[in-house]
């Protein structure tokens, strides 16, 4: 661990941590198909064998803090009963999460009222402009 530069362990917490929702989806990494749970695994193995076990150390420390993460934000809360250790700051959270305008959220599933999702195309709908003067349309049979 003489190493001032911890790429390799950032590499290995991210590969698991975005396998570990992957499970019985088939990968390839190079020539070889593994489960995508595995990866991480494999990419120890093929830096052992063409590093050295100079990385190992590392990459062990990726793993361990990739694994620990994943029991204290998810595992735990989900699964044991417990509270979330690290949350999400907020902030985060607005950035990723898509607004929420005219979206509701009820038991059977979610309801979204129609053009209260932004669309681009202007008047609202997937018609292009030059249609939406034919009038209303009919469904057949109707």
């Amino acid at each position: 661990m003489n190493s001032g530069f911890y790429l390799q362990g950032l590499i290995m917490a991210l590969a698991y941590t975005g396998t570990q929702d992957q499970r019985g989806v088939k990968t390839n990494f190079f020539f070889i198909t593994v489960p995508a749970q595995l990866v991480p695994y494999t990419m120890m193995l093929v830096s052992l064998l063409m590093v050295g076990p100079g990385l190992l150390g590392l990459q062990l420390c990726g793993l361990f803090a990739a694994h620990l993460h994943d029991f204290v934000t998810r595992i735990w809360p989900e699964f044991g009963g417990g509270s979330n250790w690290l949350p999400t700051p907020a902030f985060l959270s607005r950035l990723v999460e898509p607004p929420t305008r005219g979206v509701e959220h009820r038991a059977y599933g979610t309801a979204i009222r129609p053009g209260a999702t932004g669309s681009s195309g202007g008047g609202g709908g997937p018609l292009p402009e030059s249609w939406r003067t034919r009038g209303k349309g009919q469904r057949l049979g109707d």
